[in-house]
């Protein structure tokens, strides 16, 4: 089991409409995420900054994430999800969500 951890920035004019689509994130989005072996999903807020974890229990993250990419559900939710967030200046070119690096773990 691999933990990932990422952030992004939420545009602040677009905090109340990002919270109204997460209280309602539809099945086939939530289904896609376990088809690729993502579980103990779950994002947080500070300020503007959004972060996510979740544990992957796949053999190949990218692969899973090519996958996900390609559904249409996920998608549709991606261009509802998308212009509320703004990727954090850390992020690297290629990135939406920025990884951030585990430092500590206690099991």
């Amino acid at each position: 089991m691999m933990r990932v951890a990422q952030v992004i920035r939420v545009r602040p004019e677009k905090l109340d409409e990002y919270r109204a689509l997460h209280r309602d994130v539809p099945q086939p989005v939530l289904d896609q995420l376990r088809r690729c072996h993502i579980a103990n999903y779950s994002i947080h807020l500070l300020g503007d900054r959004l972060f996510s974890y979740f544990e992957y229990h796949g053999d190949d993250l990218a692969a899973d994430m090519t996958l996900m990419a390609a559904d249409e559900a996920t998608q549709a939710w991606w261009k509802r999800t998308a212009p509320c967030q703004q990727p954090v200046p850390e992020a690297a070119p290629d990135e939406w969500w920025a990884s951030m690096e585990q430092v500590f773990f206690m099991e």
